[in-house]
């Protein structure tokens, strides 16, 4: 649940792209977004009720511009904005223009110490049409849990602790988890979604992926072959360990990836604890392309040293989305027995 004076989840982005028409066929044709034209130089999509979630702007650059992050109602929007003047940061309130064009009812803007342009909100405006996949699938999971996640590079460990206190203290994130091997990286929730927003340490600032869940296994499984066939894989498929999501990353026209998965676990924000995790960003798969060889090599050898140990996480299904099989095996059924009662 939200707290009031915080964000309550990731509401919509605002990419920057150099090819509109990229978008125009990716967004759709591998995502299975809903596109809905805005004007020559921007497009936006529908993933839910919503009448958008993701919006693309033909400005020349990459990367994501905005960040939309959603309050409970204009109460919590005030109490937020009311804390982060307090706090001195500089918040601008929306105009009823960028109210419209993002279809909300009322906004604030400000930036984050990297100088990301973030907006908080509330009142999404919902469509009067059914969401229209652009391609045959199930759809996403998202309603009180937001588009999904986003993930930021970030420059060393001197960002990160300039970011933490920032998302915490002042937009009411809390801490998940947290690991140090093969790379720095730092997990937040604000909803039971298990982390809303991490933090990597690569080097650079900029973002590294945003995610959407999708309902069904096969929806996930069918964009990995169409992934494949347009040459967009950036990750190959795996399962994470932070909230056991099975997925694989692509390439976007505007420069960042889009992990697009399937079976995130949901945690209890009220009694979660914080801890540092030691099994590395995943339990198999998940081959990183853009990482450093030695890093590759690293998280590689933590994959093996998961399975030599052999790490294993329930699969995290919603109720009406799976048949229950029977027992067939005697051998598992002693082995899981001694594990469950053992």
């Amino acid at each position: 649940m939200s707290v009031s004076g915080s964000v309550s989840a990731l509401g919509y982005v605002v990419a920057r792209t150099k090819d509109l028409s990229d978008w125009g066929s990716f967004g759709p044709g591998l995502l299975g977004l809903q596109r809905i034209d805005r004007s020559r130089t921007s497009l936006a999509f529908r993933m839910d009720d919503r009448k958008q979630r993701i919006i693309v702007d033909a400005d020349g650059g990459e990367g994501i511009s905005v960040f939309g992050w959603e309050t409970a109602d204009a109460a919590a929007l005030e109490a937020l904005a009311a804390k982060l003047e307090s706090n001195g940061v500089k918040v601008t309130r929306g105009l009823c223009a960028l109210a419209d064009e993002r279809r909300v009812r009322d906004l604030i803007v400000l930036s984050d110490p990297l100088g990301n342009r973030i907006e908080v909100f509330h009142g999404a405006e919902i469509a009067s049409e059914p969401f229209a996949p652009g391609r045959s699938m199930s759809g996403f999971r998202t309603g009180p849990l937001g588009l999904g996640h986003v993930v930021l590079n970030v420059e060393n460990s001197e960002t990160i602790q300039q970011l933490l206190p920032f998302y915490r203290d002042l937009l009411g994130f809390r801490l998940t988890d947290y690991y140090s091997h093969p790379f720095e990286a730092f997990f937040l929730h604000v909803n039971p979604r298990h982390h809303s927003l991490a933090m990597i340490r690569t080097g650079k600032n900029a973002v590294h992926h945003i995610m959407m869940e999708v309902f069904s296994f096969d929806d996930m499984g069918q964009g990995y072959d169409i992934a494949q066939r347009d040459g967009r894989v950036a990750t190959t498929m795996g399962r994470h360990t932070s909230d056991f999501i099975t997925s694989f990353y692509t390439f976007t026209p505007s420069g960042f990836m889009v992990e697009y998965g399937w079976g995130a676990r949901s945690i209890d924000p009220n009694s979660w604890q914080a801890y540092e995790r030691k099994e590395g960003p995943s339990m198999w798969g998940h081959d990183r392309a853009w990482l450093p060889a030695e890093q590759q090599e690293a998280a590689r050898k933590l994959r093996l040293d998961n399975a030599a140990k052999g790490l294993r996480r329930p699969v995290q299904v919603m109720d009406g989305n799976y048949h229950r099989m029977a027992g067939v095996c005697p051998w598992w059924d002693e082995l899981r027995d001694r594990r469950q009662f053992g």
